[in-house]
């Protein structure tokens, strides 16, 4: 497999990718925010279907969804928003959240729709790794999904290598074994957990999220992985700016151009 996923982690170093929230702060809000970020200096998005009890993620992620939903976004209604997406963004795009309201709305239809609004990989942090294997890998793959695999510093080493070994676009490292949330420098463990991982010369470009905030903590992310996801940071910047030039100030802040 060789989509856009792949394709940037050939070319770039220190990948920014950020997360944000489908249908908030305003629910036609979605597209407008993707694109912003790209013409910001974005590298790789990462779109949250809200869902009514996301329990990894902290306060700010959670009251996001609960504004989005209460908005009146749904999933069909996110696929609709898309539908232009890629006539607008290019850097590749994945949708993140948890399996319940795939379910609901249908695998296939929901690898169908991610096809053909240009959606590039999924992140399901509650669906199982073997009941992925099982039961839904065909439909991803056919759908020219990458599904993307979280693992943390309590993930033991067999299970690291079973998930790098069928992992095609990148593997998703939790930076501690904390809910969501931004904080402001690297936690107690941490560098350890980044460094045993480091050691394994796993063959799957990482990405480490959960707690980057800021440059420095992006900078020291990226001394340990390909780059990092910034979330909750971005969703308070969303709530005090959504604006295209509040955006690109944001995005400023972490990583020059």
């Amino acid at each position: 497999m060789n989509n856009r996923i792949n394709k940037i982690f050939k070319e770039k170093e220190a990948i920014l990718s950020i997360y944000y929230t489908a249908g908030f702060p305003n629910l036609e809000d979605t597209l407008m925010i993707a694109t912003a970020l790209e013409k910001s200096g974005a590298d790789m998005l990462e779109i949250g279907i809200p869902f009514s009890d996301p329990v990894a993620d902290g306060p700010t992620i959670q009251q996001s969804s609960k504004q989005a939903l209460d908005n009146g976004i749904t999933l069909a209604l996110l696929f609709e928003q898309l539908r232009d997406l890629r006539e607008k963004v290019r850097i590749p795009v994945l949708l993140m959240g948890y399996i319940n309201p795939i379910l609901q709305f249908g695998i296939e239809k929901f690898c169908d729709n991610c096809k053909e609004v240009g959606i590039d990989g999924t992140i399901i942090p509650d669906l199982p790794v073997q009941e992925y294997q099982d039961s839904y890998d065909s439909h991803f793959k056919s759908a020219g999904l990458e599904n993307i695999f979280l693992i943390s510093p309590n993930t033991s080493k067999e299970r690291i290598e079973k998930i790098d070994s069928i992992s095609n676009g990148f593997i998703y490292m939790v930076s501690s074994a904390s809910i969501t949330g931004a904080k402001e420098g690297l936690q107690e463990g941490q560098l350890e957990y980044y460094q045993r991982i480091q050691k394994m010369k796993l063959k799957s470009p990482k990405l480490i999220g959960f707690g980057i905030s800021n440059r420095e903590t992006f900078n020291k992310a990226c001394e340990h992985a390909e780059g990092a996801i910034i979330g909750s940071a971005f969703i308070n910047q969303l709530e005090n700016d959504p604006s295209d030039e509040g955006i690109q100030k944001f995005v400023h802040s972490i990583k020059e151009r």
